[in-house]
C-alpha cells in the first residue's frame, strides 16, 4: 500500500506579516530577520524526517524557509507558481484594520458557503484551491512511501487543509496557522489524515527583541 507523508510548513515572518499588511500572490516580499531564524529553527526540526523531495511555492518568502531546509539534505527544492499564495487583489499590500469592514464582508460570505466569492481584482478560494490542490497531487500521487515537504503560505493552508481534511471551504478559518509552522499528513487510500497540526514547539525557545 502507497503511504505518503506530507509535511505542510508555512513560510517565516516577512514585514508584511509584521506590520499587518495583506501579502498575497501580488507581493514577493522575503523573510525578515525573526523569519530566517524560524526558517532555520524548522529547518532542524524536520532534519528528523528522511524527506525524498522539498516542493515551494515560486515566491521569496516560501521558497527562503525551504532552502534552509534544502542545506541539510542532498535534495534540490522545486518551485510551483500554482502553490504561490492566493491573489489578494486590491487588498495587496494594504493594512488589514484599514480594510477590516471589507475583509469581514468577504469572510462571511465565505462562511455561508460562497467559496467562489472573489476578493475583488483578486481570487475566491474554490480557485485557489483547484489550481493548488492540482499542483500537490501532482507530487503525491503515483508516489510510494515518500515524504514530500511541501513550503507555502498561511491562507493557502487554511483552503487546503479545510478540504483535504473533510470540513470544506467554508470552515477553513478553523484552521490554525502561525509562521514557521508545521502540519504532517499521512496520505493513504485516496485520503489524508492529520498527525499533528499548526505544530510550532520547535520555536518555544525562539526569543525576539
Amino acid at each position: 500500500m502507497s503511504l505518503i507523508h506530507l509535511f505542510v510548513a508555512r513560510h517565516g515572518e516577512t514585514e508584511f506579516n509584521r506590520k499587518g499588511l495583506l501579502q498575497g500572490r501580488g507581493i514577493d516580499a522575503p523573510l525578515n530577520g525573526l523569519g530566517r531564524t524560524q526558517a532555520k529553527y524548522l529547518a532542524e526540526y524536520l532534519t528528523n524526517y528522511h524527506s525524498t523531495s522539498i516542493i515551494s511555492s515560486s515566491l521569496t518568502r516560501a521558497w527562503q524557509t525551504a532552502s534552509a531546509y534544502e542545506k541539510k539534505t542532498d535534495l534540490t527544492v522545486q518551485k510551483n507558481r500554482d502553490l504561490d499564495e492566493m491573489d489578494f487583489g486590491d487588498f495587496e499590500g494594504v493594512y488589514m484594520e484599514e480594510i477590516s469592514d471589507e475583509l469581514n464582508d468577504l469572510q462571511n460570505g465565505w462562511k455561508n458557503g460562497d467559496v467562489s466569492l472573489k476578493i475583488p481584482g483578486g481570487e475566491s478560494p474554490e480557485e485557489v484551491f483547484q489550481r493548488a490542490d492540482t499542483a500537490a497531487r501532482s507530487y503525491i500521487n503515483g508516489a510510494d512511501s515518500q515524504t514530500i515537504m511541501l513550503f507555502i503560505h498561511g491562507r493557502l493552508i487554511r483552503i487546503l487543509l479545510s478540504e483535504w481534511l473533510g470540513i470544506g471551504l467554508k470552515n477553513m478559518h478553523k484552521v490554525e496557522h502561525g509562521n514557521g509552522a508545521v502540519n504532517h499528513l499521512i496520505f493513504k487510500n485516496g485520503s489524508f489524515e492529520p498527525v499533528y497540526l499548526n505544530k510550532t514547539d520547535h520555536l518555544e525557545m525562539l526569543t525576539t527583541d
